[in-house]
């Protein structure tokens, strides 16, 4: 069982930055890939961004690629999502995920992860 717990959304100007935590209880952090997730009102579910396990890949969606960086400190059992250059069109609810297996063509869906936070808001105004 894993728990997560998000953290650092926030209300920020377009052209602003914020950094999402996710921390996770229990000592097999390290066997988890780990993804965020965001919803926008109306809107489905949608994937942000993932990184692997072992921290060597790491995948984004289009829209937020060469703003958005995900890493983890397995010291801290925490995923951090760094977002810079925010637009108005990022404002959604964030969801930290954690997923015991994920493949090339399965880490943008959200059937492979197990265990979800219960999300933090980021409102983005222009």
């Amino acid at each position: 069982q894993v728990q997560l717990v998000e953290s650092g959304g926030g209300l920020v100007q377009a052209g602003g930055s914020l950094r999402l935590s996710c921390a996770a209880s229990g000592r097999t952090f390290s066997s988890y890939s780990m993804g965020w997730f965001r919803q926008a009102p109306g809107k489905e579910r949608e994937f942000v961004a993932t990184i692997s396990w072992t921290g060597g890949r790491t995948y984004y969606a289009d829209s937020v690629k060469g703003r958005f960086t995900i890493s983890r400190d397995y010291t801290k059992n925490t995923v951090y999502l760094r977002m810079n250059s925010l637009l108005p069109e990022d404002t959604a609810v964030y969801y930290c995920a954690a997923a015991s297996r994920w493949d090339s063509g399965s880490y943008y869906l959200p059937d492979p992860y197990d265990y979800w936070g219960q999300g933090t808001q980021v409102t983005v105004s222009s």
